[in-house]
């Protein structure tokens, strides 16, 4: 692993706005394979399908049903097409891509086509271009959300030794064939979308042998330097440990004060020429996590690296803001510290004073994140002046028992901004579940020498996410707030989806764009 972050080298993906016909000119950019599209209906071939098999003098749908393609979202199945003896008589494809790709597409949709998406380029990986006739069968949302999985289907875990970096992605470029009103915005949401996706998990993937608060600083400086965008401008500040100090920070000082490195606030800001809307996103930053002086098991340790997807996330959602020029003012906020024992460690049983002037008990050193989270918030209210604050954390394991891993923990008093950021989690295909910001458990955070205590007192409470929540809704200062607890969705143990096996899934980017679009 070196000390930058991979390069993200997404496929190509072209467009050739013409009608999918027999006459095939669009054959002239020389795919390698045609991947035809079939709908679960029966199954049956969608149009640019029909005009495939009678360019190719084959029947497909019979192909299919010989295969047991039933045209479920995410199927596929190969046709490889002999090639003749020589002196023997010139077969129908002579000249024609030797490969097909019977595609299923379900019945259409974001996850439906977002899935065809995936298999499509998990498929021809290491066949070089591919050709795919969409004539009238996707609109303009289910072209972006099959470019995105396609594009997602190249991601490869960061590797160290021999083969650095995240591996080389499938040499595949999709050519998009066929008249789709609005594609070239849909093509480049999807680059965009997809490209937060893949650096959210890079970021979260790298060693925090590698990756401390420094580190990521020095990441976000250098992309926001590189980052594409359409107008506007972006600026990052990064402060350091002097500036916490001098400015009230004491919770993200102590939860970094064990580590040999120390703790930072970065904060990148898109702003666009026309602003019609300003947003704040606060991301948990802890590089690696110990657990402090109240230490963690070994095995819940391992994955510590990843503590720091909240921050991820966020700033890839204000670069991917930039990349599509959205009219939103966003300010990513990083609070970064490494939660290690030290001489200096924060103990349990301190009392810690917050940004806004809070004095907060401290219970448990391994309830790190909502305290950067404390000052970050605080912070952002009191500087920003934003419309709407969201914050995203890998903050409790109680969201994991909850919700499982393929829905992501959201609280939000505000009916109009929850509904938003569901939907948009509905469109991105990263789902959220609403959950209560119950009044009853407030006074389990009652302190009897501090403002307020950081975990319940009373462990017979129980609903660790929803106590953790209410304790961050305290510093969001009466604004449109929402907390995304990702501690289940942030990290995969088994392969599922688009997501490789004991990786980071980058989870949170995608939903964010997509809010921020709507917001556009």
């Amino acid at each position: 692993m070196t000390d930058t972050l991979p390069r993200i080298a997404l496929a190509e993906i072209t467009l050739a706005d013409e009608p999918v016909a027999a006459s095939a000119r669009w054959l002239s950019a020389g795919p390698a394979a045609i991947a035809v599209p079939v709908l679960a209906d029966g199954p049956r071939l969608a149009g640019p399908g029909e005009a495939v098999a009678a360019l190719y003098g084959i029947d497909l749908l019979a192909e299919a049903e010989r295969q047991g393609l039933s045209g479920a979202a995410g199927t596929t199945a190969p046709v490889r097409l002999p090639r003749p003896l020589p002196g023997t008589p010139e077969l129908p494809w002579a000249g024609l891509p030797e490969t097909l790709v019977l595609l299923g597409i379900g019945d259409g949709g974001a996850a439906a086509t977002r899935a065809a998406g995936l298999s499509l380029g998990r498929a021809v990986a290491g066949l070089g271009d591919v050709a795919l006739p969409v004539g009238d069968v996707l609109c303009a949302e289910d072209l972006r959300c099959l470019a995105e999985g396609f594009l997602l289907a190249g991601y490869r875990m960061p590797r160290t030794g021999r083969t650095a970096g995240p591996g080389r992605p499938p040499a595949t470029a999709l050519h998009v064939v066929g008249r789709v009103d609005g594609a070239e915005d849909a093509l480049a949401e999807a680059r965009a979308a997809a490209r937060a996706t893949w650096l959210t998990r890079l970021l979260a993937a790298t060693p925090s042998s590698v990756k401390n608060p420094e580190w990521v600083a020095r990441q976000a400086t250098a992309l926001a330097s590189d980052a594409p965008m359409r107008g506007g401008r972006l600026a990052v500040e990064v402060h350091d440990e002097a500036w916490l100090e001098r400015n009230g920070m004491e919770a993200i000082l102590a939860v970094g004060s064990g580590s040999a490195t120390p703790p930072r606030l970065v904060v990148v800001t898109w702003e666009p020429e026309d602003v019609r809307r300003s947003v704040a996103l606060v991301g948990k930053g802890i590089t690696f996590d110990t657990g402090g002086l109240s230490l963690k098991p070994r095995e819940p340790m391992a994955a510590m690296k990843t503590d720091m997807a909240g921050a991820a996330t966020v700033l890839a959602t204000v670069l991917a803001a930039a990349e599509l020029g959205l009219p939103v003012r966003v300010t990513a906020v990083l609070p970064l510290a490494e939660n290690a024992m030290g001489g200096g460690s924060y103990r349990p049983g301190d009392v810690v004073r917050t940004f806004d002037g809070t004095t907060v008990e401290i219970a448990n050193t391994d309830a790190e994140g909502r305290m950067v989270l404390a000052d970050a918030l605080g912070w952002s209210v009191a500087t920003l002046d934003a419309d709407d604050i969201v914050d995203v954390a890998t903050l409790t394991g109680a969201a994991t028992l909850g919700l499982g891993r393929h829905h992501a923990a959201l609280y939000a008093p505000d009916d109009d901004l929850a509904t938003a950021l569901l939907q948009a989690g509905t469109r991105a295909g990263e789902d959220a579940w609403r959950m209560p910001l119950v009044a009853d458990y407030r006074p389990a955070l009652e302190s009897p020498v501090a403002d307020v205590g950081h975990v319940a007192h009373d462990a017979s409470v129980g609903g660790g996410s929803i106590v953790a929540a209410l304790f961050l809704q305290r510093f969001a200062g009466g604004r449109r707030w929402a907390h995304l607890d990702i501690a289940g969705v942030g990290r995969a143990g088994k392969a599922d989806g688009e997501v490789p096996a004991q990786a980071p899934t980058g989870y949170g980017a995608r939903l964010l764009l997509s809010w921020l679009e709507s917001l556009a």
